[in-house]
């Protein structure tokens, strides 16, 4: 078992202090179990109190042992409702909250609570901290790039013709499982629950879905209208893996593409395609030019290729991101995106996916997760690039 070391948690406490003094926070909660977990080491039943000074306050519902066995933090608290709270932290005057997530009615029950404190967003100021990735949590996302690419050498020996995609998803869960993926995918989204079978073969690849990606693929049923299907994998057609790996609360995410004889045109020519916009695209971002000017040169690039209307969707359908953070959730910053006017620094780690779909044939693209270097970059993700083709 692997636990949160203290330097590490206080680090990051530090950290997020300097940020609530420049916001004029005194203290700020934490009930989003994603981010007490980044500040205290433990997912248990709990939410955190952080003063600008003084020790964070961990209070705990349940359960306490285990909490205190993988908390470095020294103030841990059993409670039993929220009113007891208030008699631990004193009268803040300016309090955060994760508005972005949490429930109306749970912040008006905290409003109520402490009716004097004026009531802030801390969710900016967590989102900006756990965007720069410690050697610790690269090491753990490292760990969980070496299971992805064990999954990926795993599929050419298990994709058959005939067999349906969701059947070829739950081999690879289950081999994933055994390496250590935890199986669960987060994202910071009320809309979208993340999954690992991403899984989608020849027209399957054009479908959209509620996702905000350039395929989302046929899904299940109307309940769960994404990735892998019951549709059979036919010979000569593209098949699209995008399975992401999780191990000790931090992911990767990468995609490739394999099919089973032969790959088709236009999708041989346009993976190309993709894996030269991808590394275009990285070495611009060496130059220090802001997400948003990335994304627009990947556009210039798609259309100088001759891809301009199949790149990141079609007609309408179109993204307009290139690649999101990923770490904790598939959904950190940064973004390299419209709109996202700063530069990639040293310690972010991103997917990057560049992706082409063609309607009512298919889709073909590579991701890959990477992480920002001083005057470089390196690709944590870094199985086999070619496409696969299975006999």
């Amino acid at each position: 078992m692997i636990y949160t070391p203290k330097e590490e948690i206080v680090k990051r406490t530090e950290r997020l202090r300097e940020l609530m003094e420049k916001a004029s926070m005194d203290g700020a909660f934490f009930n989003y179990k994603i981010d007490y977990f980044y500040l205290s080491g433990t997912m248990q039943d709990a939410f955190l109190y952080v003063p600008l000074e003084g020790e964070p306050k961990l209070f705990v519902r349940r359960e306490m042992r285990r909490a205190r066995r993988e908390s470095p933090l020294s103030e841990l608290i059993p409670i039993r409702s929220l009113e007891t709270v208030k008699d631990h932290i004193g009268k803040p005057q300016r309090v955060g909250m994760q508005l972005d997530v949490l429930p109306y009615n749970f912040v008006m029950r905290f409003r109520k609570l402490f009716a004097d404190a004026e009531l802030a967003d801390v969710s900016p100021l967590i989102n900006d901290l756990r965007k720069i990735k410690s050697p610790f949590e690269v090491s753990l996302m490292e760990k969980a790039a070496a299971i992805a690419k064990k999954v990926y050498e795993k599929i050419p020996e298990v994709l058959q013709e005939g067999m349906r995609e969701i059947e070829l998803g739950g081999i690879l869960e289950s081999y994933a499982k055994s390496l250590g993926h935890e199986g669960l995918l987060r994202v910071r989204s009320l809309v979208f629950e993340a999954y690992s079978w991403h899984i989608l073969s020849g027209k399957a690849g054009s479908i959209v879905s509620q996702i905000n990606s350039p395929m989302g693929g046929l899904g299940m049923s109307p309940a769960f209208p994404v990735g892998a299907s019951r549709k059979k994998i036919r010979r000569g057609e593209p098949i699209m893996i995008d399975f992401g790996a999780c191990y000790h609360g931090y992911q990767v995410d990468e995609t490739r593409m394999f099919a089973i004889g032969y790959m088709p045109e236009p999708f041989a020519g346009a993976y190309e395609a993709c894996r030269e916009i991808h590394y275009r695209v990285l070495d611009k971002a060496l130059e220090g030019v802001t997400c948003s000017e990335l994304f627009n040169y990947s556009v210039e690039l798609a259309h100088k290729l001759g891809y301009g209307d199949n790149y990141l969707g079609y007609s309408h359908h179109k993204v307009n991101f290139i690649a999101h953070g990923v770490g904790m959730e598939l959904s950190d910053p940064p973004f390299i995106a419209v709109n996202q006017n700063y530069p990639l620094e040293e310690g972010m780690t991103f997917a990057i996916e560049p992706k082409m779909v063609f309607p009512r044939q298919g889709a073909c693209g590579i991701e890959n997760t990477v992480l920002m270097e001083k005057d470089s970059y390196r690709v944590l993700t870094n199985m086999d690039e070619k496409i696969i083709i299975v006999d």
